[in-house]
């Protein structure tokens, strides 16, 4: 019994393991290209699942999806709505251990041949690097999976002589005592695929009935939403939304299907009888899928109320420029850097806004609170992009840090024009300058839209370089032609002195927001010289 149990505790730990090196090397090798999947597949909520569903398969981790998903909707990568989709999807995904297990794990014993494959992963993880080094992590994890399942296999015949499944009761309170057992299974493991492998080794083995191992099964899939709640606790309004949404739908889906659970045995009983399903292991695993396709197919159509439902519940009561810079994204160098791109870029924006109403005489004076907020946002976001892991060797993060860097020195210097002289201010509605006054806002404007846009900026960005440039060049005609006059005693010094310092605010403000543009536009990072 304790020798049976030792090897039960190993068959799982070495399922663990290899589940970790096979989840790590294959997010190295694909990790990027995967990321850039799950944001551009997720136009739509179907989009979103479909996405959800093929990366948790690739991944091989239900969980690394949802904590990705949290924080890309926290960095404003994915709308909540598809972030709904996308963990509906990876609900699914997972449930490909299952049939990995019960297809390959327990039909046929692989653990012998599974250690040449732990060998030559090793080696390759040792003596090489990148790729190569990830596909031998990956290749390692692959084997030792095997070898864990063939412990549990044997310790798990040594523990069904002991433990007897006629003695547990099968009403309903016996299959709720056995979904709150794989709940916490889930809980103790954090992996409801290590949960699903010990209980399909259960059933195989004859530890347990196939209606007990169904519960078991629900209760892992309601226990795996603990992981995303994990990662969501202190991080911001979205990151809790979509750990919410996990929960929701897990948890109603899990009951459910308990509920129906008769019904679903009756399906399964008839596709071993007409189809030939296997009655064991492959069974379960198609219990599993079936169940979790019966929730998408109830909650899909109904995504975005339901996110409306949850965004109700929770209200997003934090600072509005700086939601995105959630402190968990900055262990993920790529998705911090996104989420501070977007800060400046709302930021940006509500700046050029405030800039935009001083050349409106009839626009309402600046409220200190926005003032204060366009502050503080800058401030904050100048601590967070200092707390970003800096990674060398990589030039492409390096360039959108320095992108990022320049265009938050360029709104640093163009804040304090929001407290220029009320001469300058009032100055900046002359008729004289109606000229500069009128490019000066339509560059801003162009700004605020092409930001709000995003995409491709070779076209926008070219207008507005093309637009401050003249702007420059009429400045300084306008300037000498302003000091003649005043020499001839048409503007007293005063006058022109404030003429100049308005005529200078335009300029200024024009420039700064073509290379806050420049800097901040979807596929320019790092584009252009240091200015």
């Amino acid at each position: 019994m304790i020798d049976a149990s030792f090897q039960l505790a190993g068959g799982l730990g070495l399922f663990l393991l290899g589940m970790a090196l096979l989840t790590e090397g294959l997010r190295v090798m694909a990790g990027e290209t995967l990321r850039r999947a799950l944001v551009r597949f997720t136009g739509t909520p179907l989009k979103a699942f479909g996405s959800g569903a093929l990366v948790t398969l690739l991944a091989q981790s239900s969980s690394a999806t949802t904590v990705t998903v949290i924080g890309f909707v926290s960095a404003g990568l994915l709308t909540f709505p598809q972030a709904i989709g996308v963990v509906m999807g990876a609900s699914l995904g997972t449930t490909g251990t299952g049939w990995l297990v019960a297809l390959l794990g327990l039909k046929i014993k692989l653990g012998l041949y599974a250690l040449p494959l732990v060998g030559l992963g090793a080696f390759l993880r040792l003596l090489t690097h990148g790729g190569r080094a990830a596909f031998g992590t990956a290749l390692a994890g692959f084997g030792i999976i095997f070898l864990g399942i063939d412990f549990m296999q044997e310790a798990m015949a040594e523990l069904s002589k002991v433990f007897r499944p006629a003695d547990l009761p099968h009403d309903f309170t016996g299959h709720l005592l056995a979904m709150l057992l794989g709940i916490g299974l889930t809980l103790l493991l954090q992996s409801s695929s290590a949960a699903m492998a010990t209980t399909l080794t259960a059933l195989h083995t004859g530890a347990i009935h196939f209606d007990q191992a169904a519960s078991v099964t629900v209760g892992a899939a309601i226990g795996t939403t603990v992981t995303g709640v994990l990662a969501a606790l202190g991080g911001s309004v979205p990151a809790k939304r979509t750990a919410l949404a996990h929960v929701i739908f897990n948890l109603a889906t899990g009951l459910l299907a308990l509920s129906m659970l008769p019904w679903y045995l009756r399906a399964i009983s008839h596709a071993q009888a007409r189809w030939g399903l296997d009655t064991g292991a492959v069974s379960l695993a198609a219990f599993h899928t079936a169940f979790i396709l019966a929730g998408v197919v109830l909650f899909l159509p109904w995504t975005r109320p339901f996110a409306r439902g949850i965004e109700r519940l929770l209200k997003d009561k934090g600072p509005r420029l700086t939601r995105h810079l959630d402190k968990s994204l900055l262990h993920t160098a790529p998705v911090a850097l996104e989420a501070v791109r977007r800060s400046l870029s709302e930021t940006a924006c509500e700046l050029f806004r405030a800039l935009r109403r001083c050349l409106d005489a009839s626009a309402a004076p600046m409220a200190e609170a926005q003032r204060m907020e366009i502050t503080s946002a800058l401030r904050e976001t100048q601590h967070f992009i200092a707390k970003i892991p800096v990674r060398p060797g990589n030039e492409k993060l390096s360039l959108a840090r320095i992108s990022e860097l320049h265009a938050l020195d360029h709104l640093l210097r163009l804040q304090p024009r929001l407290d220029a002289p009320a001469g300058v201010l009032e100055m900046l509605r002359h008729e004289r300058l109606k000229e500069a006054a009128a490019m000066t806002g339509a560059i801003l404007e162009k700004a605020v839209s092409g930001l709000i846009a995003g995409g491709p900026a070779s076209h926008w960005v070219a207008e507005i370089e093309t637009q401050s440039t003249a702007l420059a060049a009429l400045r300084r005609q306008e300037r000498a032609a302003i000091l003649r006059q005043t020499a001839g005693g048409d503007w007293t010094p005063a006058k022109s002195l404030e003429m100049l310092d308005a005529l200078h605010w335009l300029d200024h403000a024009s420039y700064h927001a073509w290379r806050i543009c420049h800097y901040l536009a979807d596929g320019e990072n790092g584009a252009g010289p240091a200015s």
